[in-house]
């Protein structure tokens, strides 16, 4: 079993919005982080919401740790740990009093990891979450996800809003919590840069369709945009062109091989590509 997630042609409607999650299908590996990137609305929140089973997929399949997760499938749900951007628990609560809660709800709670984590962060124990700050609140969320020693970590934009530093502290987290090889990440965030920083693989959504999924190795070296003149565009081979922007008088055109692109066309520049050029012309641009 090479994979701890896989979702296999998922789709959920709304009957109140025109919204649809269209024949999701992805996989994560074992020991690895994937980032889960779109605009906001694309779909990326609900595609969790299927994962984690609080929202009922119309079709297709998911499998958490090679097996369909149920409804009352707590075995399964001990294994997962979830952030979500935003509050993640009551604010008339302190540390000390949402550990207690939390040492009822998982049979694998370990007060002791979650105390040496809070001190790892410097977060006070008896102090109420509300009167914590954002970058507090969102260490408190990823100290409890990580303190029922879960094999995959879901975090739907655990980052957002933080400073660069505290931004750092908890991507270290990330990193350390990959190294135990059946150990992975699902990592929903707008902070691409994040993203470049630390995921193995990068699903980029739009629409509620996947429209790429890549190693991020192979993103970095070999995917590439192309800076064309019309004519230039106009003389290319349609099957090398992933997705392209029109700009003034020039045309940006996402390739997959770097290499090939500047042997086949010489007299265009072939420059490496960010993963927010490649979501921008994915998203602003034309599908090849």
């Amino acid at each position: 079993m090479d994979n701890i997630l896989e979702l296999d042609q998922v789709s959920k409607t709304f009957p109140k919005s025109e919204f649809v999650l269209d024949r999701v299908s992805f996989s994560l590996p074992y020991g690895a982080i994937m980032g889960f990137v779109g605009e906001n609305g694309a779909g990326k929140t609900t595609a969790i919401g299927c994962i984690l089973n609080t929202l009922e997929k119309d079709s297709g399949a998911i499998r958490l740790f090679g097996e369909e997760m149920s409804d009352g499938d707590t075995a399964v749900r001990e294994k997962i740990g979830v952030v979500y951007d935003g509050d993640n628990f009551p604010g008339y609560l302190t540390a000390a009093q949402l550990s207690e809660i939390m040492q009822g709800l998982y049979q694998t709670w370990d007060p002791v990891l979650f105390q040496t984590c809070l001190q790892d962060f410097c977060l006070p124990v008896g102090q109420k979450i509300k009167t914590y700050s954002r970058g507090m609140t969102m260490k408190l969320a990823v100290c409890a996800a990580l303190s029922h020693h879960p094999k995959l970590l879901i975090l739907d934009e655990p980052t957002g809003g933080l400073d660069p530093i505290m931004r750092d502290e908890i991507l270290d987290v990330f990193l350390d919590f990959v190294q135990e090889e059946d150990h992975s990440i699902l990592f929903s965030s707008h902070i691409t840069s994040d993203l470049e920083k630390i995921a193995d693989y990068i699903t980029f959504l739009h629409e509620g369709k996947v429209i790429l999924t890549a190693s991020k190795n192979d993103l970095a070296y070999r995917y590439a945009v192309m800076r064309c003149k019309e004519s230039q565009f106009q003389a290319m081979d349609p099957g090398d062109i992933i997705a392209y922007r029109k700009r003034d008088l020039q045309t940006d055109v996402l390739v997959s091989d770097r290499k090939e692109a500047q042997k086949k066309y010489r007299d265009a520049v072939v420059d490496p590509v960010s993963v927010d050029e490649i979501m921008l012309l994915l998203v602003k641009g034309e599908r090849g």
